[in-house]
C-alpha cells in the first residue's frame, strides 16, 4: 500500500480473492450463447483470442518468476545483494489482477468497435504503425508520467507502493495501484485504437504487443543482469532502444533517474540517465562468487510438495504442505513432470534460496529426491547422510566464528 493511499488505490475485486476471475464470467456466457445458438462459425477471430491470450499471458509471467526466482538464488550475476522480504511477497501476490483489467476493457472494446470483429491475423503496415507509436507518444508520455509519479504529492499516494521492493522481481512490474494501471493501459492502448481508426490493426499485432510489454516488463526487473554484451557491441543504438535490468534496478535504489519505459533515449535526451548505469551493467555481468557461511539441506517429500518451493506458486507455498485445495488435481501433470526432471537432473543439490543475516550469508540446497525414493533406497540415504556430514565439517567453523 502506499504510505498515503489515494483514490483509486484498490482494485475493485481486491476483497474478492481467488473469486476475482469471476468478473470475465460475461466474456464466457456471451461466448457459451453465442456456439449454442448459432454454432461456433459465429466467433470470430478477435473474440476468439480474448480468453486465450489472458491464459496464456499468466504462464509467461509464472515461467520468468520461476526462472527469475532460481537464477536469482544460484546466478552470481545478482544486481542487489538482498533477499527478499516477506511483506514483498504478500504486497507482489496480485500481479494478476492487471491481466484480468486488460482482458475486461478488450471485450469492452470488441463490444463497442465493430470493426474489431473483422480483423485480419496479420497486416504488416500495422505492425509498423504500432511499434512507430510505441517508440514515440508511448515512451514520451509514459517517461512525463513517471517524473511526474515521482513527485511527492502523486509518490505518497500512489507510486511508492510499487517503490516498496527495493529488490526487484519480474511481477514487481505490473505491482502499481488500480488508478496508476488505468493510467498505463491508456497509454498502452495508443498504438492499438490508433490502427484501429487507420483501419490497419490485425489480432496477432495486438497480442505480440501485449506479448512485448510483459516480456520487456519481467525483464527489465529480474535482480540479475542477463543481457549479453554483444548485442549492444553488434548494434550500439540498441542502448538507446532497450534498457536492461542494470538500468532499471538502479531507478528502484536512485529513485531520481532512469525513468523511461524500456527505451532509455528519453533519460538520455533529458539528462536523467543515471551515471553509474554503464559501471553497474559491466559488473553484473562479471557477477561475484558467494561462499555461504551456512547451508539448509533439504529434499522433497511427496509429489505435491514441489509446488512449495520458492520457484513455484506464491499462492499454494504459502498454505501448509498438508492443505490440499480443491484445484490442486489439475496440477497432478506437473508434479509428474517434476519428478521426471529430478530425476534427469541427478542427485546433486542445488541451489534455491539465499538469505543475509547482518553478515552471514545463508543458502538452501535442495536434492532432488523424494521421501519415497529416499526410504526405499538405502544407498541414497548414506548419500544424503555423507553430504550433509561433509557440508557440516566445511561450513560449522565458520558459522561457529561469526557467532563467537
Amino acid at each position: 500500500m502506499a504510505t498515503r493511499p489515494g483514490p483509486l488505490t484498490e482494485w475493485p475485486w481486491q476483497r474478492m480473492g481467488n473469486f476475482k476471475y469471476l468478473v470475465m464470467a460475461p466474456v464466457v456466457v456471451h461466448g457459451a450463447y453465442r456456439v449454442m445458438n448459432k454454432g461456433w462459425g459465429d466467433i470470430d477471430l478477435a473474440y476468439s483470442l480474448i480468453l486465450p491470450s489472458l491464459a496464456l499471458r499468466m504462464i509467461h509471467n509464472q515461467i520468468w518468476i520461476s526462472l527469475s526466482r532460481y537464477q536469482t538464488a544460484r546466478s552470481k550475476h545478482r544486481i542487489v545483494d538482498r533477499g527478499i522480504e516477506f511483506d514483498q511477497v504478500d504486497r507482489e501476490r496480485g500481479w494478476d489482477d492487471q491481466i484480468v483489467f486488460n482482458g475486461l476493457l478488450f471485450y469492452v472494446g470488441y463490444l463497442a468497435m465493430p470493426s474489431v470483429r473483422r480483423f485480419p491475423l496479420w497486416r504488416t503496415d500495422g505492425a509498423v504503425a504500432t511499434a512507430l507509436l510505441h517508440a514515440g507518444p508511448v515512451e514520451f508520455l509514459y517517461y512525463w508520467f513517471h517524473r511526474a509519479l515521482h513527485h511527492h504529492f502523486l509518490y505518497s499516494r500512489y507510486h511508492s507502493h510499487h517503490h516498496a521492493s527495493i529488490v526487484t522481481e519480474p511481477i514487481t512490474s505490473v505491482i502499481h495501484p488500480f488508478g496508476e494501471h488505468i493510467v498505463y493501459f491508456t497509454l498502452f492502448a495508443i498504438p492499438m485504437l490508433s490502427t484501429v481508426y487507420m483501419g490497419n490493426g490485425s489480432a496477432l499485432v495486438f497480442v505480440l504487443y501485449i506479448v512485448y510489454i510483459d516480456f520487456m516488463n519481467n525483464m527489465g526487473h529480474c535482480n540479475f543482469e542477463l543481457v549479453p554484451k554483444w548485442m549492444f557491441q553488434v548494434f550500439p543504438p540498441l542502448k538507446y532502444l532497450m534498457y536492461t535490468p542494470s538500468f532499471h534496478s538502479l531507478h528502484h535504489t536512485q529513485f531520481r533517474t532512469n525513468y523511461s519505459l524500456f527505451m532509455p533515449f528519453y533519460d538520455y535526451i533529458y539528462s536523467t540517465m543515471d551515471k553509474a548505469s554503464d559501471e553497474l551493467y559491466e559488473n553484473s555481468l562479471k557477477g561475484t562468487e558467494e561462499t555461504p557461511d551456512l547451508v539448509h539441506l533439504t529434499h522433497m517429500t511427496n509429489l505435491q510438495s514441489a509446488y512449495h518451493l520458492r520457484v513455484g506458486f506464491a499462492s499454494i507455498a504459502s498454505k501448509p504442505s498438508d492443505n490440499s485445495e480443491w484445484y490442486m488435481w489439475t496440477l497432478w501433470p506437473l508434479a509428474w513432470l517434476s519428478m521426471v526432471v529430478a530425476w534427469i537432473y541427478g542427485s546433486s543439490a542445488f541451489v534455491v534460496e539465499r538469505i543475509k543475516l547482518k553478515k552471514m550469508k545463508m543458502q538452501t540446497w535442495v536434492v532432488p529426491r523424494y521421501n519415497f525414493q529416499v526410504t526405499n533406497s538405502p544407498g541414497h540415504l548414506c548419500v544424503y547422510l555423507m553430504v550433509a556430514s561433509c557440508l557440516t565439517v566445511l561450513f560449522l567453523p565458520a558459522v561457529w566464528s561469526d557467532m563467537g
